[in-house]
C-alpha cells in the first residue's frame, strides 16, 4: 500500500472520524506540515475508541484484525487493522528483521506471546512469513516451558530466537543451570521491551555465538514505527521510509526537537493506516536523535517510567545505570522498583534479580551509590519523611512480569489506595 499524502490523511480523518473532526476543528483546511496538527491527547484518543459507540474509527469493522495492548498500565486498548494495512506493516517489518541479521535458511523459534488479542506472536510470525529471505518458522510461543525450548534448540539446530527479553533470559538461565550452551544460536531478536544491560551476562553465557538485535520497533497502539539499525547499540532505530514519520518533541513545551542527543517524547505518524488514523500520536517512549535527517534515533525508555518517593524522582533508566556501575561483578540480572507504604511513610524496595548469591557488602554499596546519585533521597530519609532505600535479592525468575505479555514490570506499586 503506497504512502498517502498528509493532506489526504487529514481530510479522510476529519471527514469520517468524529474524534478527528473535533480535534481538528481549529486546524486549517490546507495542511502542508505535521506541526500544523496538534499532538494527540492519548486519554481523549482512547476515550473515543470505545466499544460500542466508537467515535475514533473512520468506518465500520467489516474486514479487519483487532489487537489489544498488554494493559500494563490503565485500561486495555483495542487497535483494528484492515487486511491491507496489516500486510503492509508486516512486510515492512520483515524487511527490518533481515536488516537485523536474519539470513536465508535461518531456523527461527518465535517465543513471543499469543492469545487474548495480543499482537506479539502473530505480528512477528507475519513478518517472518513476508520477510524477503527464505526462513524456517518454528511457532513455539511464549508460554512453552524453558526446558522444551532448550531441547528444541539442540534438536532442531535453531539459529535464531525471537522473544521478549525476560523470556530469552529465562531460556538462557535454564541452559546455564543445566550446564549447557546453545552454540547453534547465531541471533537473538528481542522485542516488546528494551533489553537492559543487566541481562547481557546471562545471555552471553548461554548463547556465546549469538549477536543481539532489536526485532524492530512497533506497538499495538502506534503501530509500525521503526526498523533496527545494525551495530553495537541495539537501541538505535530508523523510521520506515514512506511508511512512518517519527518526531521527537520537548516534554515540557511540545516543540519539535531537531538537535542530536536531546531527549524528547516519541511522536508517530502512520502514512498508510486509515481505519484508525495515527497522526502525531505520542508512543509513550523517550528517545534522542542520532541522525535526524534519516530519522535515526536512540530509544531511552518509557516517557514516565519510574517511581517517586516523597519528592524524589527515581527514573528507572537512571537508577539501573547507577546500580550496574556499582556492580562490576555483574551479579544483578534484572531490576524492578517496588513502592510500599508502612508506618505512615512511603518506601522504595529495589528488587534485584540474581542467578548466584550476592557477595557480602554489595547491597550496602548499591544503596550508597544510589544515594550519591540522588542525594535528595537520603536527605528526606534523615528528615523522617520516607523510609531508607531497601535492596531485595530474588531469583531472576521471581521478578514480576505482565501475565499476558511476559514483559518485566518496571515499577510495582503496592501502596494502599489513597
Amino acid at each position: 500500500m503506497p504512502a498517502k499524502p498528509l493532506q489526504e490523511l487529514v481530510d479522510h480523518a476529519r471527514a469520517n472520524s468524529p474524534f478527528y473532526a473535533e480535534t481538528y476543528r481549529d486546524v486549517p483546511r490546507t495542511v502542508s506540515h505535521l506541526t500544523q496538527l496538534p499532538v494527540l491527547d492519548q486519554a481523549a484518543f482512547w476515550a473515543a475508541n470505545t466499544w460500542p459507540d466508537n467515535r475514533l474509527l473512520t468506518g465500520p469493522l467489516n474486514d479487519a484484525g483487532v489487537y489489544k495492548t498488554g494493559g500494563t498500565t490503565g485500561a486495555p486498548k483495542f487497535s483494528p487493522w484492515t487486511r491491507t494495512e496489516h500486510t503492509d506493516a508486516v512486510t515492512a517489518f520483515g524487511a527490518g528483521i533481515v536488516r537485523a541479521g536474519l539470513k536465508a535458511g535461518h531456523r527461527v523459534a518465535n517465543l513471543f506471546r499469543a492469545g487474548e488479542l495480543y499482537s506479539g506472536f502473530l505480528f512477528i510470525e507475519g513478518a517472518l512469513h513476508h520477510a524477503p529471505v527464505d526462513n524456517v518458522r518454528l511457532p513455539v510461543g511464549g508460554t512453552a516451558p524453558d526446558d522444551y525450548i532448550a531441547d528444541l534448540i539442540a534438536g532442531f539446530g535453531v539459529q535464531v530466537l525471537a522473544g521478549e527479553p525476560m523470556k530469552l533470559s529465562a531460556v538462557a538461565e535454564h541452559l546455564v543451570r543445566c550446564g549447557r550452551v546453545a552454540d547453534s544460536v547465531e541471533l537473538l531478536l528481542f522485542g516488546g521491551d528494551l533489553l537492559f544491560d543487566d541481562l547481557r551476562p546471562i545471555l552471553s553465557r548461554a548463547f556465546p555465538k549469538a549477536a543481539v538485535s532489536s526485532v524492530g520497533y512497533a506497538s499495538v497502539d502506534a503501530g509500525l514505527v521503526a526498523a533496527p539499525v545494525p551495530g553495537e547499540d541495539v537501541r538505535v532505530h530508523e523510521a520506515f521510509p514512506h511508511r512512518t514519520v517519527v518526531e521527537l518533541v520537548d516534554e515540557a513545551t511540545g516543540e519539535p526537537i531537531t538537535a542530536v542527543g536531546v531527549p524528547g517524547r516519541v511522536v508517530v505518524t502512520n502514512l498508510f493506516r486509515t481505519l484508525m488514523p495515527i497522526l502525531r500520536y505520542p508512543a509513550g517512549d523517550r528517545a534522542e536523535w542520532v541522525d535526524p535527517e534519516c530519522q535515526r534515533f536512540r530509544l531511552l525508555g518509557r516517557s514516565e517510567e519510574g517511581a517517586r518517593v516523597g519528592s524524589t524522582a527515581m527514573p528507572s533508566e537512571d537508577i539501573r545505570a547507577v546500580l550496574l556501575a556499582a556492580d562490576p561483578g555483574r551479579v544483578i540480572a534484572g531490576m524492578q522498583m517496588v513502592q510500599r507504604r508502612w508506618d505512615g511513610r512511603d518506601g522504595l524496595i529495589l528488587r534485584l534479580g540474581c542467578t548466584e548469591e550476592p557477595p557480602p557488602g554489595l547491597s550496602e554499596r548499591l544503596v550508597e551509590a544510589v544515594y550519591a546519585a540522588r542525594p535528595q533521597y537520603p536527605d528526606e530519609v534523615a528528615d523522617g519523611t520516607i523510609h531508607p532505600l531497601v535492596i531485595e535479592w530474588v531469583p531472576r525468575s521471581e521478578l514480576l512480569t505482565n501475565p499476558r505479555t511476559g514483559k518485566l514490570r518496571q515499577v510495582v506499586d503496592e501502596r494502599p489506595p489513597a
